[in-house]
């Protein structure tokens, strides 16, 4: 067993007996032969692609993300070496109109296809064991955005790691923006690593690094808002570079509600 196989159990064994799981998905085992949906189960997320018409990226439903024949292209594949789901997001390409930067992230949804849209009350954990292949400034690997409740399209915290192998969380001040940065790790790139992103009993954010936990408050200007989880390769630098980006490898993918 690989040490990235041996990190994905880890994650998922967290997790089994206390929380309900959805959306699970590890590389144990994984066929390097197979689309993503072959090694994980993909029938709770959305993927939204840096390609389309300028401000509305493409995006392809649990439906064609679900088993070993599902979607797969440049931006979102299946490592043939090591099974990895893997995420390709350039400098250039096209973006949401609220954002400059291109993305290849999975969305959260529920079992149905429709948008994942939960209350902050509850238990919340997104897990997942990864490894930055390649970035040129920095990249987010995982999210809690608001949903509905008002009119902010930011998200509740983005965890990002820079080229320089630090690991920082970014906590948003306010629905209305401004973001603080918290060192949280350290890791050379191309290592891999994991990470749980969450929230608990309303008010808390709940983060793991490779083991080491730390929390933070949740501003009260937060609660009308409901939630839900991202995670893939949203770079955080753009250009004119087609070749320029964030290559992002995933070995273990979980997401529970409790």
């Amino acid at each position: 067993m690989t040490r990235p196989q041996l990190l994905a159990m880890t994650t998922v064994a967290g997790l089994v007996g206390t929380l309900a799981a959805f959306g699970t998905g590890s590389a144990n085992a994984a066929d390097p032969k197979v689309a993503p949906g072959g090694n994980f189960d993909l029938s709770t997320w959305q993927l939204q692609e840096p390609v389309g018409s300028p401000g509305s990226p493409t995006t392809i439903p649990p439906s064609r993300l679900r088993g070993p024949d599902g979607y797969q292209d440049a931006y979102f594949y299946t490592d043939t070496r090591d099974g990895a789901m893997t995420f390709w997001a350039p400098e250039k390409g096209v973006t949401t109109p609220n954002s400059h930067y291109a993305r290849s992230e999975l969305r959260e949804t529920n079992r149905d296809g429709s948008a994942a849209n939960w209350s902050l009350g509850g238990t919340h954990r997104l897990s997942a064991t990864l490894r930055v292949v390649s970035v040129t400034s920095n990249v987010c690997v995982g999210q809690i955005h608001l949903g509905t409740g008002g009119s902010s399209t930011k998200p509740l915290l983005e965890l990002y790691y820079h080229a320089n192998g630090d690991i920082v969380l970014g906590t948003e001040n306010s629905p209305a923006g401004g973001q603080t940065p918290h060192q949280v790790g350290h890791v050379p790139i191309g290592r891999t690593w994991s990470y749980t992103i969450g929230v608990s009993g309303g008010d808390t954010i709940d983060l793991t690094v490779n083991g080491s936990t730390t929390h933070y408050p949740i501003p009260a200007s937060f609660k009308p808002y409901k939630q839900y989880f991202k995670a893939g390769s949203y770079n955080q630098s753009s250009s004119e570079s087609t070749t320029k980006g964030a290559r992002v490898a995933f070995y273990g993918l979980t997401v529970a509600h409790g």
